[in-house]
């Protein structure tokens, strides 16, 4: 079974302000072109459809034109798709059971109620059956009423991801593909060790982990979250990364469409536990995605990177210190570069924030309150200490 895997197609966005309509569908045309060659039976699009929650009108036409392009490219193949983070859930959900006749599988949301599963969608080759899971961006108060006891605190990420694949009767006879939208960490890996661009929303002291070792259950594990193409501690478990780069940090990166050849199920090796360790036979090829404007870097003095004007996204960083005519020097490159991004200074150094600020006392709350109201009276002075005091229980 021939199968296409892509993820975070984040249409509608914006590159520093640059519309990136046109580089979108550039982008998507050349996905059609290896569709229509290749003739994939399944193809995988692993959450991000959108940038945004609320797509523009423009990035709903230009889904629509792709999807629509897609199924007449390969009229038989399974088109399966799961919402990301930056997705409306239930807007990707839209319609899920009158596409699904068409051979589109879209799937916005994760189960929600007790009789409720990761939806699986079942084909079959000359090999046999292959299941695969289509899990969307999961976040764990979603799924609390499915994977969470009354009497338990809040879960994690990882427990609750593992909770939800946990409850599907998975049979390793067959062959298992999971599609699953999430921040996975390879085995023995902190998540300071991934490198995350710029383009991706971060949590907060990465609490959105999930160890990877949950998938191994899986024959493949076609991932979205990532934006550098990586894989996620095993050559079966892959983030493609995004079709077009999504910021500046992603300059110089080779994109492309991840095809997977899956064949039989078969003993991989031996384990002194298990006797038997079955693993469908993989053959992964990596489908090169040349943009239509490349998103480049350029260094050097002014006279330097003015020599090397081209029709690429470009961000430039001067390396110079004397001063110039600012409005001079900016015609001068934006004349270079129609498609000029921003333009930097090197050796400016960037604010730290992982310092521990230090304070000789405890700061008070009543100060820190007066600070974000600009008047108040005495009336409302008494009330704001009463408020205070009877919040750190002091009467």
């Amino acid at each position: 079974m021939k199968i296409f895997h892509l993820s975070d197609l984040h249409i509608g966005l914006k590159l520093i302000n640059r519309d990136m309509r046109e580089d979108q569908e550039y982008i998507l045309g050349k996905v059609i072109e290896y569709a229509a060659k290749e003739r994939p039976d399944v193809i995988l699009i692993a959450g991000d459809i959108y940038d945004k929650a609320v797509p523009s009108a423009e990035a709903v036409e230009v889904f629509d034109k792709f999807v629509t392009d897609l199924s007449t490219a390969v009229e038989n193949a399974k088109i399966m798709m799961i919402s990301g983070n930056h997705d409306s859930a239930p807007r990707v959900d839209c319609y899920r059971h009158v596409l699904e006749r068409h051979n589109i599988y879209m799937v916005g949301v994760p189960p929600m109620k007790e009789d409720e599963y990761i939806e699986k969608v079942t084909l079959e080759d000359e090999y046999g059956k292959v299941n695969f899971y289509l899990l969307p961006f999961v976040k764990p108060s979603v799924v609390r009423n499915v994977v969470r006891n009354e009497d338990e605190e809040a879960l994690s990420y990882d427990e609750t991801i593992r909770r939800l694949i946990g409850r599907e009767d998975i049979n390793t006879d067959e062959r298992n593909v999971i599609v699953s939208h999430q921040f996975y960490l390879p085995t023995g890996k902190t998540p300071e060790d991934v490198e995350r661009m710029d383009s991706e929303i971060r949590s907060a002291g990465n609490i959105d982990s999930v160890g990877a070792d949950v998938l191994d259950i899986f024959d493949y594990s076609a991932l979205g979250h990532i934006h550098k193409p990586m894989k996620a501690g095993a050559d079966n478990k892959v983030y493609p990364g995004t079709l077009l780069a999504c910021s500046v940090s992603e300059a110089g990166q080779t994109k492309g469409i991840v095809m997977i050849e899956l064949g039989e199920k078969a003993v991989s090796h031996a384990d002194s536990e298990k006797e038997n360790i079955l693993q469908a036979r993989l053959d992964i090829k990596i489908l090169p995605l040349i943009p239509l404007r490349q998103v480049k870097v350029i260094e050097g003095t002014l006279e330097e990177v003015l020599q090397k004007s081209c029709d690429d996204y470009v961000t430039v960083v001067l390396t110079e210190k004397i001063d110039r005519d600012v409005i001079d020097m900016k015609d001068k490159l934006y004349n270079a570069f129609p498609y000029l991004l921003d333009i930097r200074r090197s050796g400016m150094e960037k604010a730290d924030y992982s310092m521990k600020i230090s304070m000789e006392k405890e700061p008070d709350v009543y100060e820190l309150c007066l600070e974000f109201i600009p008047e108040v009276d005495d009336e409302d002075a008494a009330i704001l200490r009463d408020v205070i005091n009877k919040v750190k229980g002091v009467e």
